[in-house]
Parts: C-alpha cells; sequence; structure tokens
C-alpha cells in the first residue's frame, strides 16, 4: 500500500481539528490522506440498497463530509475514505503499519492546562510502531501557531536522538519553517549552594550540552541545508523544558522507546508531559 497520511475520525471536534491538521500536513509531504472510521457494528456492505436504509448511512455521512470539506480546501490532495469494521484501537495500530504518520484528535477540557486522551489514543501511541500526532481543538486559551512558527524537537543527549530528528527535520522542511532542539537538564545536587546554584558548574553543564547538542545535530544540518537550527540548552528537568520551550510552537516533537516483547507499552516523563500539557499539535516517535 502507498504510505499516507491516515487520520482517525468519529465526527469530534477534535477529530475534525485532526483531518484538517492531517491535511496540511500530507499536502505538504505530498502523501494521500486517508480518513478512517472504524466501528464493530457496520454492517457488511449491501447491494444498492437506498440511503436511507442503509446501516451504515451516519457512518458514510460522517467520512463524506469531511472528505468533501477537506477537498475544498486542497483541491490537488487525494482524500479516501475508509470504513472499518473493528474497534477503533485495533483498526488504527494496523492503519499505523502502512502510513507515514496517523493523526488522532485529543480531547480536551477548557481553561485547565491539561486534558483526558480517550481511551483510543494512549493505546496507540503507546504502541504504534510510526509516528503518532496528537492534536487538540482550537479555543479560546489555544490560537494556532503563528505562521512561520519552528518545529520544537526534545533532544535526547544520552542515546541516539536520529529518529526524532528525521521526523523534524523532514517536517520543519516541508512546512519551510526552522527548528528548535532543546535539550533539559536538571542541576546536580552537589551545585547547590545556599545562595541558589554554583554558577561555576552550571556554565560547564551548559557548554558541555551545546557541544553535545551541536555533535548530534550537524549530520542533520547538513542533510537539511535549508533548516534554519537552533538548539537551547535549559536547566530544568526536561519535561518542564520542552513544555516551556514549545509554546506557540508548530509541532512539537517527542520520543518514544518501542515496545519490547513481555514488556508493557511505556511512555516516558517528557511524552507524558508534552502529552498532557503541551498546547500545540504533539508528534510521538518511536525509537529503539
Amino acid at each position: 500500500m502507498q504510505p499516507a497520511v491516515t487520520v482517525g475520525l468519529d465526527g469530534s471536534p477534535e477529530s475534525l481539528a485532526a483531518a484538517r491538521w492531517a491535511a496540511d500536513e500530507a499536502e505538504k509531504r505530498k502523501l494521500p490522506l486517508r480518513l478512517l472510521h472504524a466501528w464493530p457494528m457496520l454492517a457488511p456492505e449491501p447491494p444498492r440498497v437506498a440511503g436511507e436504509v442503509d446501516q451504515n448511512y451516519w457512518a458514510k455521512r460522517l467520512v463524506h463530509t469531511a472528505q468533501a470539506e477537506l477537498q475544498a480546501r486542497h483541491p490537488g490532495l487525494t482524500v479516501v475514505g475508509n470504513l472499518v469494521a473493528d474497534e477503533a484501537g485495533s483498526a488504527l495500530l494496523q492503519a499505523a503499519t502502512e502510513s507515514e504518520i496517523t493523526v488522532l484528535g485529543s480531547r480536551g477540557l477548557e481553561s485547565v492546562e491539561s486534558y483526558f486522551l480517550g481511551d483510543i489514543s494512549m493505546p496507540v501511541v503507546a504502541r504504534a510502531e510510526r509516528p503518532v500526532v496528537l492534536v487538540r481543538a482550537a479555543s479560546r486559551e489555544r490560537k494556532a501557531p503563528e505562521p512561520g512558527s519552528p518545529v520544537v524537537v526534545a533532544l535526547k543527549l544520552h542515546g541516539s536522538s536520529d529518529d526524532l530528528l528525521e521526523f523534524g527535520f523532514r517536517t520543519a522542511a516541508a512546512r519551510d519553517v526552522p527548528l528548535l532542539a532543546v535539550h533539559g537538564r536538571s542541576v546536580p545536587l552537589h551545585a547547590h549552594v545556599p545562595w541558589g546554584v554554583d554558577h561555576g558548574v552550571t556554565e560547564e553543564m551548559t557548554r558541555e550540552a551545546h557541544e553535545e547538542a551541536g555533535r548530534a545535530l550537524h549530520p542533520w544540518r547538513e542533510k537539511y541545508p535549508r533548516v534554519e537550527v537552533a538548539d537551547s540548552i535549559v536547566l530544568e528537568s526536561p519535561a518542564k523544558a520542552v513544555v516551556r520551550s514549545a509554546e506557540g510552537a508548530a509541532l512539537l516533537v517527542v520520543g518514544r522507546r518501542r515496545h519490547r516483547h513481555g514488556l508493557a507499552p511505556h511512555l516516558g516523563p517528557v511524552a507524558q508531559a508534552a502529552i498532557h500539557h503541551g498546547r500545540c499539535p504533539v508528534a510521538v516517535v518511536p525509537h529503539d
């Protein structure tokens, strides 16, 4: 199957926001967009039955309405509707194996800085073998990013960040926006003194981290020379550093270790913080 951007569609404002984001991304990446609606109770397709007695009428209408809107917004984009008679989580995980990106809506609570994921999103994020993007519906507290807003990548300096950087740089290049690589590092206990922190220690930590970040980013700067790149070293917990730095970003990219046989799927503290507190779309990229 040709690679595509797949979005899970259930008719909620969050899934429609996700579909619009996915259409923009599919167009920029020159990929088709697949609108997937899964429901175990979908009936087998009957031959030539009038719409008013078609048991799948409302499911089809949901997909066709979204398809018509997105096709009008993106006339040159291939938009395909896909109805699947299966549990949504299973259908999305299967679709993720065939998709370059899977996009899901994330439900929110207005006027607070955290939100609940539904029963579907979290298992898909934790188990998918390819990147999953979570998109929240716009609100008064959550405005669309300004044109030219950066792609922010949560940069790991212990272990490889290549999967995250590949995704982040490719997205920034497709959108023609800058990339900001953020690394958070907590100040060790021995650096704390009665009047604050030992600046000699923090300066040395910052210098070393900048050097490590430069080495990690170097091959990607060469591969994507047109992407404007900056790095930011923040001396606080990585989770807080990443969430703060992503305010107003076009996209926040975080990592998740691939599921290993025999172990339960797990999201680390940075991914958890990004998912629950990030205000922009969040891409969770699996890595080894």
